[in-house]
């Protein structure tokens, strides 16, 4: 009677620690899920985002080229920017091919991400890469020259987070080239993944006053631009992206169900509100391919 009150009790402490094992795998399922999903929203929303910019940018900088109607760009001017000078040809010409170029990333730096077209069209997506990489380097030098060659009183807290940006832009791009050559492709995506969104930072910075704008106005705030969050922004529209990819690379390598959902937690939401940004932003660019006065 006692073996067999012995056998009973190993028996049920077998099966709540089974129990409990499945329990917990079904925990990690869950969260790794629920982390992979999140991704998949913020890779549909910036898609559809870059998409949009691509289209602004090729109907208003690219026709102007085309068009030999520069002048149309200092459209900007009502909210303090006249990207065209009058008799500067050179730097006209690089704030022409810095803005078509950040076009031509916001369209192609998006497929580099998709794992089917680097599975099923590798040579694309080398010739693509190599592409990508060309115009992001020219960026990052056409933004030094333009913030401190070309502008002659720059705001100097937005020439220093313009230019740190370019060099996070070549640095990234030099590890993504090494990454790719030696065939690590585990690092080399994350590198591809962190060029991607440096390059893209000036986009994103739109995004973020245009988010804030609209979220400070719904939550009853009364946001204007001398508020705070404008300066430090210059920086945050680069490192909290870049902060924000690290923790999700941690949270994918570690078997942590909380960490996990953390991760998912914080890029659903700041998903959440790139789209806002993004539904703000897009029809205040679409008002400049018209003719009516610009307005938010």
């Amino acid at each position: 009677m006692e073996t067999t009150t012995k056998n009973f009790s190993s028996s049920s402490s077998q099966q709540t620690d089974n129990i409990g094992q499945r329990s917990s795998l079904s925990r990690l399922a869950f969260s790794t899920l629920f982390l992979k999903y999140s991704a998949m929203f913020w890779f549909a929303a910036i898609l559809i985002g870059q998409w949009l910019f691509f289209y602004y940018i090729m109907a208003f900088y690219g026709y102007s080229v085309i068009s030999d109607n520069m002048q149309i760009w200092n459209r900007w001017e009502p909210m303090g920017t006249t990207p065209y000078e009058e008799g500067d040809t050179l730097g006209n010409w690089a704030f022409a091919a810095h803005a078509v170029g950040a076009g031509i990333v916001a369209f192609g730096g998006a497929l580099q991400l998709i794992p089917k077209v680097r599975t099923l069209a590798p040579r694309f997506h080398r010739i693509n890469g190599y592409v990508y990489l060309l115009i992001v380097l020219c960026l990052a030098l056409s933004g030094f020259y333009l913030s401190w060659v070309r502008d002659k009183s720059p705001d100097l807290l937005s020439a220093i987070g313009t230019s740190i940006n370019g060099v996070c832009i070549l640095v990234f791009a030099y590890f993504t080239v090494v990454t790719a050559r030696a065939r690590n492709i585990k690092d080399h995506r994350k590198w591809a993944i962190r060029l991607f969104l440096v390059s893209n930072a000036q986009w994103l910075l739109r995004v973020g006053v245009f988010s804030y704008l609209i979220t400070g106005t719904v939550v009853g705030a009364s946001p204007s631009f001398g508020d705070p969050f404008f300066p430090l922004w210059t920086f945050g529209c680069f490192v909290i992206p870049l902060a924000t990819a690290q923790l999700y690379f941690y949270a994918t390598e570690r078997r942590s169900v909380v960490l996990k959902c953390i991760a998912g937690v914080t890029l659903i939401s700041l998903t959440v509100l790139m789209c806002v940004g993004v539904a703000g932003l897009t029809p205040f660019l679409m008002q400049l391919l018209g003719d009516a006065p610009i307005s938010f």
